[in-house]
């Protein structure tokens, strides 16, 4: 049996909040300088950037766009796929120019800066590899652009004001999405004594951890010679609960153990944090002092008891995200983060993947708090390469330091409960690949001792044949749910993960007849059916896991592909211009549910009613035609009516794999009108119902915001859903109109989007046409507080505006 018991870090802070301050960290945030193409000299302090653009970062470039189908073009086979013939890809890093040099420069001072001190200069993310100078001189440089790294450039700092230069290059040939480009997650000074906690230097875990007690072992690096240390832990009302003090320690660690009494533990339904405070003394000297939020928690995966948190056994209802936040690019913010996992908590589900990358600080943060089992990843790409200027070529010099940034940053929360070690790598043949997993592995397991290690394979009877799935400590398999069972029976674990699941396809709000199932199914529009019967020629429907998740108990969870729509990648259309984002989200690019949210959403949340019908009821010149009616719901079963006309009773049934989670009425007749379900209770009684109006023409503007109070603070968004009605208040689905929209007040015009995976309207500029009837707007508050209006127009229609508030 594989069991790791884990008590969590969450992230060390700014600035102290229970004692003096020895210790700061400042966010690199305004004051950036960019410039596109290559500059001579940039990185020299005296050079000249009067020029440049200023910005702020976390910063994406390559967003502004313009979408361009000769961007990145590849004439590639995508063997992952199962294609054997090359052809001409245009969307498949989302025709965004992301390719080429960009400098960032800006200067900054360290106010009463002491000789001596120590200054650490970390970054979170640098799409890609980063060149840094500070004062004309090389501090270092590294490769994967997903990765954390940090240099000390406390010899290199000097009083009064410094200049920091960073250059990134990406090639072309170098992802199979859209990756972004820049300085697109945070850049960080941490300054500190000499005699301190290393970066990234807690590792918190219980050897146990149950609802009457929890043991707290404590392991503590630092630098430094007769040291002391104070660890107190609070409970979320600022209480303290707990002390402990050491003075000896071994190879400059410090190992602690700290008895809780009846611990509130860490789970998704219950995402309880406490806070720690480690203080470092010389004598009676404070010298260094991180304060960490943490979680309780256990975890074990066994054949017995499959996976089990807290002792008990609970199967993953995940999703996998790409890390573009569509309209922002790459440039990672904590608020459209938040509003992606308010979405996910609504559909039930309760796990992500990082797919295929390191995920940001952020990200962490929000499961943590929210309640989000974390499977974190790490590559795409090993030695052999997917594409010419992948990973590939820094695996041998970078592969083992990027896992120790990755387990060192992020190991300590509660949300991570497994590492992923790579997806789909084709190194998954011959022995080499052996090889290589197995010594991945034994890098994380060496950093953290209390998580499994996974990889995605999709190569499944090579793994079986080669012995690679079996070394891993959990098997996982993307896709090939036909060789389910004989994964399970050849691999020695006893359980199976479904670490990439269904890949189904479909555009919001867009419907085709005859809804039937279909592979790879191109429509001269470039739109996927969102009757969700459509899937691509390696994947599945998403009923075909539901069964193996319902069915199966050594089957223990699904990451479903994916949750959002993201940039790049527009299978079934990735040979098709213009495509240029996914069709495989649940919800879509602009934050939008499609139907097939609601599908999972019927099995996943279990506190709450799913009763959703589809399609739209606006079919002008089907009349008279057959029009099937979906119904997705918790319910056992339904009856629909056509304009008061019942059109029958239908029950869940194990006919089919459809029939055992849908409601499906295939002979309905469309005539204009409303389109009504009632659902019933276990005795045939009405328990609830929902119905669908033929509209009129569109009449007026509907603006529904997610926030109407926001932090002024220059990052915050608040996300505004812009849809049609008519007259009569009912929404008009398939309106197209183009609006234009204005901010004034405290905030600004920030993006917007559509979810057509066809538009090449630019998302930063204040026009876009609906899509479906609908769009978003993104509004961003001011560093000043104060009201922000939006207001939103279009040709024909009634207009129609917001208030917001900055505090």
């Amino acid at each position: 049996m594989f069991t790791r018991i884990l008590f969590s870090l969450l992230i060390s802070c700014s600035f102290s909040l229970f004692a003096q301050q020895t210790r700061t960290v400042t966010e690199l945030h305004d004051g950036w300088k960019f410039h596109k193409g290559e500059a001579e000299e940039a990185q020299a302090e005296n050079f000249n950037d009067t020029k440049w653009e200023q910005v702020t970062v976390p910063h994406d470039w390559a967003i502004y766009g313009p979408f361009d189908k000769e961007i990145d073009k590849q004439t590639v086979a995508i063997t992952q796929n199962g294609e054997k013939i090359p052809t001409e890809k245009t969307g498949r890093t989302g025709s965004l120019p992301f390719t080429g040099t960009g400098w960032y420069r800006t200067t900054f001072e360290i106010p009463e800066f002491e000789v001596g001190k120590k200054v650490i200069l970390l970054f979170e993310g640098a799409m890609s590899k980063p060149q840094v100078y500070l004062n004309g001189e090389k501090v270092g440089e590294w490769a994967y652009g997903y990765a954390y790294f940090y240099f000390d450039i406390s010899e290199k700092l000097r009083s009064g004001e410094n200049t920091l230069a960073v250059k990134l290059h990406n090639e072309e040939f170098s992802s199979r999405w859209y990756p972004g480009a820049g300085l697109y997650r945070n850049v960080s000074l941490i300054v500190k004594n000499q005699e301190s906690i290393n970066q990234w230097g807690t590792f918190i875990t219980t050897p146990i951890a149950n609802e009457e007690v929890a043991k707290v072992n404590i392991k503590t690096d630092f630098s430094g010679e007769h040291l002391r240390l104070i660890t107190r832990i609070y409970d979320k009302n600022k209480k303290q609960i707990a002390q402990l003090e050491s003075a000896e320690s071994f190879n400059n660690q410090f190992d602690q153990n700290i008895k809780i009494e009846t611990p509130n533990l860490w789970s998704p339904e219950t995402p309880y944090l406490y806070t720690a405070v480690s203080q470092l003394y010389s004598g009676d000297i404070l010298k260094d002092e991180v304060t960490t939020k943490f979680g309780i928690r256990s975890i074990s995966y066994s054949a017995e008891n499959g996976f089990q948190l807290n002792g008990k056994t609970r199967k993953f209802k995940g999703v996998c995200l790409h890390h573009d936040l569509g309209p922002l690019g790459t440039a990672v913010n904590k608020s459209a983060l938040r509003r992606q996992m308010n979405i996910l908590k609504d559909l039930g589900c309760d796990a992500i993947r990082s797919a295929h990358n390191m995920p940001s600080f952020e990200q962490l943060e929000l499961a943590d708090e929210m309640g989000f089992l974390f499977l974190a990843e790490s590559f795409d790409e090993w030695k052999k390469p997917k594409v010419k200027n992948g990973y590939n070529r820094f695996f041998d010099e970078y592969a083992e330091q990027d896992v120790v940034n990755l387990v060192r940053a992020t190991r300590n929360h509660p949300s991570i409960v497994m590492w992923s070690a790579g997806n789909e790598v084709p190194d998954q043949y011959g022995s080499e690949g052996v090889k290589r997993a197995k010594w991945l592995q034994e890098i994380f397991h060496r950093e953290d001792p209390t998580r499994p290690v996974t990889v995605g394979m999709d190569q499944v009877k090579a793994t079986m044949e080669s012995g690679f799935g079996a070394i891993l400590d959990i098997p996982g398999l993307n896709y090939r749910v036909h060789l389910y069972k004989e994964a399970y029976e050849k691999f020695p674990q006893g359980f199976i993960l479904g670490s990439e699941t269904a890949s189904t396809v479909s555009s919001r709000g867009v419907y085709k007849f005859p809804a039937e199932k279909a592979s790879m199914k191109e429509y001269p529009d470039f739109q996927s059916s969102s009757y969700d019967l459509e899937y691509c020629s390696w994947s599945n429907l998403p009923e075909d896991d539901f069964i193996l998740q319902d069915d199966k108990p050594w089957v223990i969870g699904e990451f479903v592909w994916t949750g959002f729509d993201y940039l790049g990648e527009p299978t079934p259309y990735d040979t098709s211009w213009p495509s240029r984002s996914s069709y495989f989200g649940m919800v879509d690019l602009a934050g939008i549910p499609k139907d097939r949210y609601y599908l999972y959403r019927s099995r996943w949340n279990t506190e709450e009613e799913t009763l959703h019908i589809l399609p739209h009821w606006n079919w002008e010149g089907r009349e008279g035609k057959k029009t099937p009616v979906f119904v997705y719901t918790s319910y056992d079963s339904a009856e629909l009516f056509v304009n008061g006309k019942s059109q029958g009773i239908q029950k869940k049934k194990d006919s089919t794999p459809q029939t055992r989670y849908r409601l499906m009425w295939n002979d309905v007749v469309y005539e204009p009108g409303t389109l009504k379900v009632i659902a019933l209770d276990q005795a045939g009684n009405p328990v609830a119902q929902k119905e669908v109006k033929t509209a009129g023409k569109p009449y007026a503007l509907k603006l529904d915001a997610d926030r109407t109070t926001l932090k002024a603070d220059g990052k915050d968004l608040s996300f505004i859903t812009v849809s049609v009605v008519d007259k009569n208040g009912n929404p008009c689905p398939t309106a197209t109109n183009q609006l234009n929209f204005k901010v004034t007040g405290a905030g600004s015009y920030r993006a917007a989007c559509n979810g057509d995976a066809t538009s090449l309207e630019i998302f930063h500029k204040p026009t876009m046409h609906l899509f479906s009837g609908k769009l978003v707007v993104l509004v961003q508050s001011d560093e000043e507080a104060g009201s922000i209006n939006l207001k939103v127009s279009g040709n024909g229609l009634k207009n129609q505006s917001i208030d917001l508030q900055a505090k």
